[in-house]
């Protein structure tokens, strides 16, 4: 039996497990904190990466497997960061890139739509701490 799921599938989809989502938010931050762009501030914000890897692949895990393992508030910590556009846009760059390595086309552009998302609320959350006014760039 074939059904479209809450994110969009219209089959059954082996490559979306724990396992994988897990290597995607390793693999991801592992280049990003290499990165010229966003490991500066990565690395300046992250104290403990064991723990900040295991919290944000539940995060993808509740968002992507519906398993409700994450309770946090993700845009709390990222509004005293220095973020700006680049910062925003590297980072969907590098993600989508790392998932395209791991994922079907099908499974990449639902995290992807997710991601972007997730790139536009916090850009809007950031500039308005910082009282300026911001639209959404990627999931428009």
């Amino acid at each position: 039996m074939t059904q479209t799921s809450e994110i969009g599938f219209t089959s059954f989809q082996p490559s979306l497990n724990e396992e994988n989502i897990a290597l995607l938010v390793q693999t991801f931050y592992g280049r990003a904190r290499e990165d010229d762009l966003l490991g500066p501030i990565f690395n300046g914000a992250v104290t403990d990466w064991d723990h900040h890897i295991a919290q944000i692949s539940d995060f993808w895990s509740s968002m992507m497997l519906k398993t409700g393992r994450y309770n946090g508030r993700p845009m709390r910590p990222h509004l005293v960061l220095p973020l700006k556009g680049e910062h925003f846009d590297r980072w969907l760059l590098l993600f989508e890139q790392t998932a395209r390595e791991i994922f079907p086309a099908d499974v990449t552009e639902a995290f992807m739509t997710r991601a972007r998302r997730i790139a536009d609320s916090f850009e809007m959350g950031v500039a308005s701490v910082r009282g300026e006014i911001v639209k959404p760039r990627h999931s428009v």
